[in-house]
């Protein structure tokens, strides 16, 4: 028969715990030390209601939105105790950018256990990560198809896993990982500690938490669909020939980093030449792009290089770059629940930030479909630098039938569509 998930939730006094940093929820002292060497000081909510739970040895079903540290979550309870017991610690992440993030945040906390990573992704060389497996890693961070490569080759043993992670459970799903996911769930020890962590949990999660996870408890930060708490967004309906002025008018006005977001790969790179003409320096990142050269416009955007970064959705989750200042979808996602993980890339960890969206005419249903997940209605605007021709006008859009019709559009300031 299968195991239903229990769904308890987690009734700690946050403020309380808050206030008190991390202490309080369990960490060794040793941990505690380098998270103040690091200068993490206040516990993130997912890491507040989470960390006490996992290091408990419970599996946990951790729901919250982009930019929450969850990485943190899982990392800091995954280190204390494989120091104290055997096995290895295996986390499955979508991308490579995000498992390299993931490798990244470990790596700040594992030298002082003398404990090896080992990060296995797609697009990186073979030989490379087999010698970093030789070294007997404890923590073992990879995408799927890369792990399952490892696997056949025997050069991972997935009976050795006690600790698994599943992060950004619910974009691997899209991705249609779903068979991997199962082949490696399959292969893993029944007797394990297992963690999944998603912006939103649709019934395919919740298949697997019934098959495959023991009495899991839930901890949810927001509801699924919910923004990032501190991004304020703006809706801009308009033309599509007049995107590339009201995208200058735009760069113009923002002076920190953008992130900019469009449908296809092509299209991102028609776009970063034409902000580079306009005197901006921008890079691309999709998946026509191989992996070092991913890297490097990251890490130049990262560093402030590059002003505007281009991207596909393949960088709509896990890519931590604080700071970015704006957000700008030039096209809508082609999914809604999408549009939440892109101005999740603003807004982090406490910080304030902006989305930008522009939306065609016929894009009716899909900003309809954002607000539905949203739960809100986008604010539409005009920019004063733009032709008043150029966004869509009252009555544009459907006949003027009667004078009943004609009051009713005149009551409206701004029509949407």
């Amino acid at each position: 028969m299968m195991q239903k998930p229990v769904f308890t939730g987690n009734n700690l006094p946050q403020r309380h715990q808050a206030e008190q940093g991390f202490y309080g929820l369990g960490i060794a002292p040793k941990i505690l030390d380098i998270l103040a060497r690091i200068k993490f000081k206040v516990p993130t909510p997912i890491q507040l209601k989470a960390i006490p739970l996992a290091i408990e040895g419970k599996d946990v079903i951790g729901i919250a939105q982009t930019g929450t540290g969850k990485t943190h979550a899982f990392a800091i309870p995954m280190v204390q105790r494989l120091a104290r017991m055997q096995g290895v610690g295996l986390v499955l992440a979508p991308t490579r950018e995000l498992a390299l993030q993931i490798d990244e945040a470990f790596r700040g906390l594992t030298p002082s256990f003398g404990m090896k990573t080992a990060c296995l992704i797609g697009g990186a060389p073979m030989e490379g990560q087999i010698q970093a497996l030789d070294k007997n890693p404890r923590i073992v961070i990879a995408t799927p198809g890369r792990l399952l490569d490892h696997i056949s080759r025997w050069k991972f043993l997935p009976e050795e896993v006690s600790m698994f992670v599943l992060d950004e459970a619910d974009r691997m799903l899209d991705m249609g990982f779903a068979p991997q996911i199962t082949k490696i769930i399959h292969a893993l020890p029944k007797n394990r500690q297992t963690m999944l962590f998603s912006a939103t949990i649709p019934k395919e999660i919740m298949e697997i938490a019934a098959k495959h996870m023991k009495l899991p408890v839930s901890v949810e930060i927001a509801p699924s669909g919910t923004t990032a708490e501190h991004v304020t967004q703006e809706l801009f309906i308009v033309k599509r020939e007049a995107k590339p002025r009201l995208l200058s008018k735009l760069l113009a006005q923002y002076h920190g980093s953008v992130l900019l977001f469009s449908r296809t790969k092509h299209n991102a790179r028609k776009i970063m030449l034409s902000i580079r003409n306009m005197g901006y320096s921008a890079a691309e990142m999709h998946s026509n792009r191989s992996l070092a050269q991913r890297r490097e416009a990251l890490d130049g955007f990262k560093s402030g290089r590059y002003k505007v970064l281009v991207a596909t959705d393949i960088a709509a989750r896990g890519i931590d770059v604080t700071g970015i200042e704006l957000v700008v979808n030039y096209d809508l996602p082609e999914d809604a629940e999408n549009y939440v993980h892109r101005i999740g890339r603003t807004a982090r960890a406490g910080h304030k930030g902006h989305a930008i969206s522009f939306a065609t005419p016929d894009q009716r249903s899909d900003v309809k479909d954002i607000e539905k997940i949203i739960r809100s209605t986008l604010p539409l605007s005009k920019h004063p630098g733009i032709a008043h021709e150029e966004f869509v006008q009252p009555g544009h859009e459907a006949p003027r039938r009667n004078p009943r019709h004609f009051q009713s559009q005149r009551r409206n300031k701004f029509r949407r569509f």
